[in-house]
């Protein structure tokens, strides 16, 4: 069987439905034996304990899983009965419990927890080999499928997270990533910036067919010009402005970054500690020596805009990053990726938990865009400027609680997909959101700045 990471979803619409079947069975595959993982790592009381109120307990993200594929699965498209009394649908109700206050629910406990999500899953094979994947909406393309997948695969990263946040010892193991070529067109050997010329482009898409509503629609944007990193900015960089006090300046801070900053005392990015003249970071249980070419990892939005007005910068817009990643000068096209259209391997991106940590800058120069900005997909969500809002046209679809109901200027749009995502929740249109304030995600950032009078 093909690698499922590797398959390309852009061509769900044009594949026969016996194709998209098995395209969409090795998805399912995929994202389960990763869940598992993540899952048997450890023992019953882990699974079941809450490791930071910023988190889930692993066994709640579990059940849900099982839960949201029955709902939409089995329930919508199968018009089956529930497999567990209804009550059990409200407590793996993101909406009606909060993250804090989910231990205290009456949850599944891990044995019926596994046996519930392998029960749906078997329902589910069955459900795919017999379901039409056209002839309603919701079927086109195989969407209902795909969002499922990318449900999954969007909370592997958050249970990955959690490991993050989980004190003992090691229980993932990953290779490390690729190391830089001296003669790639990396920042260790390229400029430390390019400049995206000025015009429009077509942000967002009308032909994924598993995009997200927050995705569509496609609409020109009018971009003036603007230089950004070739790269994320480093754990080197990052330790510069440490050195400088910049967590002692409020010149730098956002005021409610610096209010935010005092109050969380917060001094480093999250899982740093000072160790001699230099730091050390636990990562997944182990500790180690912070590498200075990996992109800055775990800082929150104050913290990366902060830095940026300390370079002298500012953090990228959303239709900036966005016209980085897709925007193809020679054709005036977007591209669904930095690199083009085909779908990303290991050597153009990392993602997939393929590896435990980001990739030092300059390791994927095949997944470069045509102005030559890299790592713009995995390694490291990147934060940007803009707070997270539909775009013109926007409906919500198929339920407004995926996005709609986030829409504020309270969240800070993230880019480009971390090492912890999966490529099928991963491309150049896809969004995600958080509140400014959060560290425990696998977030980063590049910046950008204004272009002078007369250049692009």
């Amino acid at each position: 069987m093909s690698d499922p990471s590797t398959t390309s979803t852009s061509t769900a619409d044009t594949l026969g439905d016996e194709a998209l079947r098995a395209s969409i069975a090795e998805h399912l595959q995929a994202a389960r034996a990763r869940t598992l993982l993540l899952t048997e790592a450890v023992d019953d009381g882990d699974l079941a304990r809450q490791h930071s109120r910023l988190m889930s307990p692993l066994v709640w993200d579990l059940a849900h899983i099982g839960n949201q594929e029955e709902l939409w699965l089995l329930r919508d498209v199968g018009g089956r009965d529930p497999i567990l009394p209804e009550t059990v649908d409200r407590l793996y109700d993101a909406f009606q419990h909060p993250r804090a206050d989910r231990p205290a629910l009456p949850l599944l406990d891990p044995a019926k927890s596994r046996r519930y999500v392998a029960e749906v899953r078997d329902r589910v094979t069955g459900l795919l080999e017999s379901t039409p994947l056209h002839g309603r909406r919701l079927l086109e393309g195989g969407f209902v499928f795909g969002m499922i997948l990318q449900h999954e695969q969007q909370h592997d990263e958050t249970m990955l997270a959690t490991h993050q946040l989980r004190a003992g010892e090691p229980v993932l193991s990953a290779p490390p990533p690729p190391l830089p070529s001296r003669a790639g067109s990396g920042r260790l050997n390229g400029p430390a910036e390019v400049l995206v010329p000025a015009g429009p482009f077509t942000m967002g898409t009308d032909t994924e067919p598993w995009a997200l509503d927050n995705e569509r629609p496609a609409h020109q944007v009018d971009v003036a010009a603007f230089w950004i990193d070739t790269t994320p900015v480093t754990n080197a960089d990052y330790r510069a402005f440490i050195d400088d006090g910049g967590y002692r300046d409020p010149r730098w801070w956002h005021p409610n970054g610096w209010a935010h900053r005092r109050e969380a005392d917060l001094t480093a990015p999250l899982f740093w500690s000072p160790e001699g003249a230099g730091w050390s970071r636990r990562r997944f249980g182990r500790v180690e020596p912070v590498p200075d070419d990996e992109p800055v990892l775990h800082v929150c939005w104050y913290e990366a805009d902060a830095y940026a007005r300390w370079a002298g910068r500012r953090l990228p817009t959303e239709p900036e990053w966005e016209k980085a990643a897709r925007y193809d000068p020679a054709t005036g096209r977007s591209r669904r990726y930095p690199w083009g259209d085909d779908h990303p391997t290991p050597e153009r991106a990392n993602l997939g938990q393929r590896h435990l940590q980001p990739a030092p800058v300059g390791a994927y120069p095949a997944g470069a865009s045509p102005l030559g900005v890299q790592q713009l997909i995995g390694d490291v969500w990147e934060w940007t400027s803009s707070t997270f809002t539909g775009y013109p046209g926007f409906a919500a679809w198929p339920y407004p609680e995926y996005s709609q109901v986030f829409f504020s200027n309270e969240y800070r749009v993230l880019r480009g997909g971390s090492f912890g995502a999966d490529p099928v929740a991963c491309r150049g249109t896809f969004r995600n959101w958080d509140y400014p304030i959060r560290r425990q995600i696998f977030a980063g950032f590049r910046c950008a700045r204004d272009a002078a009078p007369g250049e692009g």
